[in-house]
């Protein structure tokens, strides 16, 4: 697309923007009526709608485009409840939204005080991204038909989709047009007509400061990569293979001992590259507290790899107990009371080394979440590690049992994780020589995520499950 410039010095008052094809760089939504057939239902019907993707662009190509939407439409969202479908446009399709993000057409949607987005998938689908993330006043898509039992028919209430959102648009400027219509060339949607000045490509306005869109920090689902046709048929070709790689690398992690699981991890298409010099093992004066940022259920079991003995990691109670089964390491579990927790890491602490997360939380973004503060009470022996880490296809799958995260993550064709071990804490930076303990969980986060080249939130644990639940 070519960047057009305007001299104009003032902002639009309202602008009425195409969603596919305009805000977003695909004009395709198939990909994300995919993720929604992963997420809200499963593989078979997944498999269904891939099978199902010649039918539908063919539809297209001979200009039954209306015919093809309707047929994904009815194909991914056909007998799931509406609460389901509103689930995974909350936790699920932002983070491929906005990786999807033209930043060209942003700059100009951003610069309008009224900004309405179109879409031609379910207004479902979309409204929680344009206005929680792209601050859109109003999102006008098609309207899904719900039975009295909350359940989806597969149907739209639009028997002309185009016409419709014409209307719908011209019923929120009754008195005047809209400034701004951005769409693509040609005009695919009517209601571009509507407005005083209609412009087909991005278009860079000078002179008017742009805000960057809300990042999207926090997500789920059981994809990593959006699935578009090509990719949606690796990931099922491979989901067998996936099984049974799965099955040889946990089983490989139960039953081998610490010492042959490097050469189990190699054989496997996994790979962990250490950086730094890790400490050496504690003495009698006490163990030394590693101090991670979380980003797998795994890092603690990397950790113990990297360094080449097992150390007790802290988890969370109410994690599958199928990970005790299964861990190589020993598993101390959290129960989020707060002085039962310091005193069980205390005495974890007293016997050796131990592996914490102050996190709380997986998060799958370049962030860091904000750290609890209980760790730098307990100890002034702290060695931040940093992790980031590589995986293909999957991630933990939309409510599902957590035991099947680590199946996921294991079915991946390869696993690459970076293990940093940086300098243990000075005294002067911990508690003994007067710090407050939040002072010092701030400089361990702040340091981790210059690290790692990631951004710092003040966002934790419970802002994480508030927003994705």
């Amino acid at each position: 697309m070519v960047m057009e410039e305007t001299s104009r010095t003032t902002s639009p008052c309202s602008v009425v923007s195409e969603f596919e094809g305009t805000l977003l760089k695909s004009n395709d939504p198939f990909s994300y009526f995919m993720l929604l057939a992963f997420d809200a239902s499963g593989v078979i019907r997944f498999a269904v709608l891939l099978f199902l993707w010649p039918v539908t662009a063919l539809l297209t190509v001979f200009s039954y485009k209306n015919a093809a939407l309707k047929l994904m439409i009815f194909v991914a969202t056909a007998g799931l409840r509406e609460s389901e479908i509103e689930l995974v446009a909350r936790d699920v399709l932002p983070k491929f939204y906005m990786d999807d993000l033209s930043m060209n057409t942003w700059n100009v949607f951003s610069s309008c005080k009224k900004r309405i987005a179109v879409t031609r998938m379910p207004r479902l689908m979309v409204e929680r991204f344009a206005k929680q993330y792209l601050r859109a006043e109003e999102v006008i898509g098609t309207e899904l038909t719900v039975n009295r039992f909350g359940f989806a028919t597969g149907l739209i209430q639009e028997t002309d989709i185009d016409t419709t959102a014409l209307n719908r648009v011209a019923s929120l400027f009754v008195d005047q047009k809209p400034h701004l219509g951005l769409g693509r060339r040609p005009v695919s949607t009517t209601f571009i007509s509507l407005c005083e000045e209609q412009i087909h490509e991005p278009v860079q306005r000078n002179q008017v400061e742009v805000q960057p869109p809300k990042p999207v920090i926090f997500h789920d689902g059981g994809l990593m990569k959006r699935p578009t046709p090509a990719t949606a048929l690796i990931i099922l070709l491979w989901l067998p293979f996936g099984i049974l790689l799965a099955i040889i690398r946990i089983l490989g992690a139960f039953i081998f001992p610490m010492w042959l699981i490097p050469y189990v991890i190699s054989l496997s298409f996994c790979r962990v590259t250490v950086k730094g010099k890790p400490p050496p093992k504690a003495g009698n004066s006490g163990g030394v507290l590693f101090v991670c940022n979380h980003r797998t259920m795994i890092d603690p079991l990397v950790v113990s790899y990297a360094l080449g003995r097992s150390i007790p990691a802290v988890l969370i109670s109410d994690l599958s107990r199928f990970y005790d089964i299964l861990s190589p390491v020993p598993i101390v579990r959290f129960t989020r009371n707060r002085d039962v927790d310091a005193v069980t890491m205390k005495k974890e602490l007293s016997k050796g080394d131990l592996v914490v997360c102050p996190e709380g939380s997986i998060c799958y973004q370049p962030f860091v979440l904000r750290f609890s503060a209980l760790f730098a009470e307990l100890t002034d022996k702290i060695v931040p590690v940093a992790i980031t880490c590589r995986f293909g296809f999957f991630q933990r799958p939309l409510r599902s049992w957590n035991g099947l995260y680590l199946i996921f993550l294991f079915m991946n064709p390869t696993l690459e994780y970076e293990i940093t071990f940086l300098d243990q804490l000075p005294l002067a930076a911990t508690c003994s020589s007067g710090k407050s303990p939040y002072d010092v969980a701030n400089h361990v986060q702040r340091i981790l995520a210059e690290t790692l080249g990631f951004e710092c939130t003040q966002l934790g644990r419970k802002a994480k499950y508030n927003i994705l639940t």
